[in-house]
């Protein structure tokens, strides 16, 4: 009871303010809510158009790729122009040949280093950002369709575990901003759902476009945790929760956020 208080504490002295009963009442699991929602005017329409947005210049690099030749083969060989559509939507999921959970940028590697005789690339390297941005924006608009099995679901668990768990030297959990607090003020932002649809997304904070890993990692230090590693089981279980938890939004990557 006195570490909840305390966070109450820390909420309050950096700004959390009621704004209107939206998270207090209604559960994102119930009423998924995108972070599109919480951007500015300005930020919106940034998103919104094709020509301005800046992550599509990571989707375009992405297409070239595709289309490149590599080691046996380039990725349009085998999936054809548009054999990307909806793919994304159905990631993270349990690869059986693998044994182990794939997001799509798993996915990707995957292809490479099976089918293409590729080395795999590292996680935030341009070129998988670019490969990973053109996939996911193959699937802007639909809706996510995770489908979590027997396989996958100690792997949901473990995620939802680790969401509700507090950590870092604030001691506090996602779930305290992002479910008990979302649409109050922190700061001069108000606090977002942390739903994942819109990644890769480009962050005008970073000025770049990223992997919803470094968006992670940029909670954890935050609250002065230390971060999981990018492409960490812990984050692809943190991953799946999360999209598991968006089901009923739309994808929106490139998405733009602040």
């Amino acid at each position: 009871m006195r570490l909840l208080t305390l966070a109450g504490l820390w909420l309050a002295s950096v700004g959390v303010a009621a704004q209107g009963n939206e998270g207090s009442v209604i559960s994102p699991k119930e009423q998924p809510v995108s972070g599109y929602r919480f951007l500015t005017p300005e930020t919106r329409a940034l998103q919104d158009d094709a020509f301005a947005n800046p992550g599509y210049l990571w989707v375009a690099a992405g297409a070239k790729a595709y289309q490149t030749s590599h080691g046996s083969g380039s990725c349009v060989s085998c999936h054809g122009e548009r054999g990307m559509v909806g793919v994304a939507s159905r990631y993270p999921r349990f690869d059986e040949e693998a044994q182990t959970l794939l997001n799509l940028e798993g996915r990707i590697n995957a292809c490479r280093t099976k089918h293409q005789e590729l080395s795999a690339l590292a996680y935030e390297s341009e070129e998988l950002l670019a490969l990973s941005s053109y996939v996911a924006e193959q699937s802007r608009g639909l809706r996510t369709q995770v489908n979590v099995s027997a396989e996958a679901a100690p792997w949901l668990e473990a995620g939802e575990e680790y969401f509700f768990q507090r950590r870092g030297q604030l001691n506090l959990a996602c779930h305290q901003c992002h479910d008990q607090s979302w649409g109050k003020m922190l700061r001069g932002d108000r606090l977002s759902q942390g739903q994942p649809n819109a990644f890769p997304a480009y962050r005008l904070e970073w000025q770049s476009l990223g992997s919803l890993h470094r968006r992670l990692q940029n909670c954890e230090t935050g609250v002065r945790a230390e971060p999981q590693a990018l492409g960490s089981r812990a984050y692809l279980e943190l991953e799946l929760y999360l999209v598991w938890r968006s089901q009923g939004l739309a994808l929106e990557s490139p998405g733009v956020r602040r």
